[in-house]
């Protein structure tokens, strides 16, 4: 709802005669369908749009911009740009420690939210549509407007840096969090323990698992009311960021006997595995993801195991419809630890459907593609190893002929007309071997 929002508000401000009635009604608009129970479907709908109209919007933003007013004014513009990204930090820096945040935090939080906001586009054009300022002006403070957007990722990027710049104790926050840290390593009472990075549901199933069979444990979350609740409940976790090196350390890695990663997250899971692989490369490291299709890059980058939430609820899932229907439970879990130790390639990928067509784009994930050969297919009297489908990224996973499933083909298997061949791989993969297998 919030992008629909920014986005009201952002066509409101590129229409040259919109009214501020228009523009307030927009914006009570979206604050009403955002009060719906039918918010979460309107968001689902307007999905496909989003991104192309955020583009739009800020492209003729841009086209707005009067390069030369700005050569000719660029002091002013500079000043503008200046004096509002500064008062802002002072002023909310200030509400925040009002409110009792910590010194680092209050500065990280104005840094934040310095920088000019959407809707001054839309007062900006209504400015001008009433002729309150003169034209030149409204230039040089889009200009600065401009500016203070563009430079809002880099005061994000670099808050830390400033933060211990122009706050004395901000060290001295992170020693005592650090010093934290180690006090709970030295606390247990055996030398190999376990990290878990995140101590949400699984994070805290996992420890109690752990616990159950006198396994100690350090758990590192950014939560701090979680981080508080849990500890004072008796739980070893602590209030820190695994995606640190110094966190890590202090959480003892070098001792350590493994590493679990319980959040999804990619990205911080890999900046993880990227500092393990630095100090520590030998420990075992355990990573949660919620689907297979960042499976080869987590073990790329040194994971030992990835667990795919989906996969499992696959498994578990068909365990229980297995059993359910009569099938000997010793032959279900058998059938389930192989899956497992073939890490996962049986159940990696799936035929993807029209409503699977927004994350397929957006993940590029593995999927499954059937081809139906008929007589006039060229790979017809071919053997599999002949077509050189590996070479491009596609795996064969099964033929069906005349109604028989053959899993895992041999090379040798020589193709004729009928069969329908299941494939596996990217979908430009894909598409270049169904070509191949079809036209040759």
């Amino acid at each position: 709802m919030l992008n629909l929002l920014l986005v009201t508000l952002g066509m409101a401000a590129l229409t040259e005669r919109l009214g501020l009635s228009m523009a307030l009604g927009a914006f009570m608009a979206g604050m009403l369908i955002s009060e719906t129970p039918y918010r979460h479907q309107v968001e689902e709908d307007i999905k496909p749009f989003r991104d192309v109209l955020l583009g739009l919007f800020f492209v003729t933003i841009g086209m707005l911009l009067n390069i030369h007013v700005v050569l000719d004014h660029l002091w002013l513009v500079l000043a503008l740009l200046v004096v509002p990204i500064v008062f802002k930090l002072v002023l909310i820096s200030g509400l925040a420690r009002l409110f009792g945040s910590r010194p680092g935090v209050a500065i990280r939080t104005g840094l934040g939210l310095a920088q000019a906001g959407e809707f001054g586009f839309v007062l900006l054009n209504q400015i001008d549509g009433l002729n309150l300022v003169d034209p030149v002006l409204i230039q040089v403070i889009l200009a600065s407007m401009l500016l203070s957007m563009l430079a809002a990722p880099f005061l994000i990027q670099y808050s830390d840096a400033i933060v211990l710049r122009f706050t004395a104790n901000e060290w001295l926050m992170q020693s005592l969090n650090m010093t934290r840290i180690a006090v709970q390593r030295q606390s247990l009472q055996t030398e190999k323990h376990a990290i878990i990075c995140g101590f949400g549901r699984s994070g805290q199933n996992l420890a109690h698992m752990l616990e159950r069979e006198g396994i100690t444990y350090v758990a590192l979350d950014l939560d701090p009311d979680r981080v508080r609740e849990a500890a004072g409940a008796g739980d070893t976790v602590v209030y820190g960021d695994a995606g640190r090196r110094e966190a890590l350390i202090a959480a003892g890695l070098h001792r350590a006997a493994a590493l679990i990663i319980t959040y999804n997250n990619t990205p911080s899971a890999l900046k993880v595995l990227h500092h393990v692989q630095e100090l520590e490369p030998a420990l075992p490291v355990i990573v949660r993801t919620m689907d297979d299709s960042e499976l080869d890059i987590l073990q790329k980058a040194g994971a030992t195991e990835v667990v795919p939430e989906s996969i499992e609820g696959s498994l578990m899932l068909a365990s229980h419809a297995l059993v359910l229907l009569g099938v000997p439970m010793r032959r279900v879990v058998r059938g389930v630890q192989e899956a497992r130790d073939a890490r996962y390639s049986l159940l990696r990928g799936y035929f993807h459907g029209r409503d699977d067509e927004e994350d397929m784009v957006e993940r590029e994930s593995v999927r499954l593609h059937s081809i139906s050969l008929g007589p006039q297919a060229t790979s017809v009297g071919r053997r599999l190893g002949a077509l050189g489908l590996d070479r491009i990224g596609v795996e064969v996973t099964a033929v069906r002929r005349r109604g028989i499933r053959a899993f895992d083909p041999e090379p040798d298997t020589v193709l004729e007309p009928g069969d329908i061949v299941v494939l596996r791989g990217q979908p430009e993969a894909l598409e270049a071997a169904e070509a191949r297998m079809l036209a040759g």
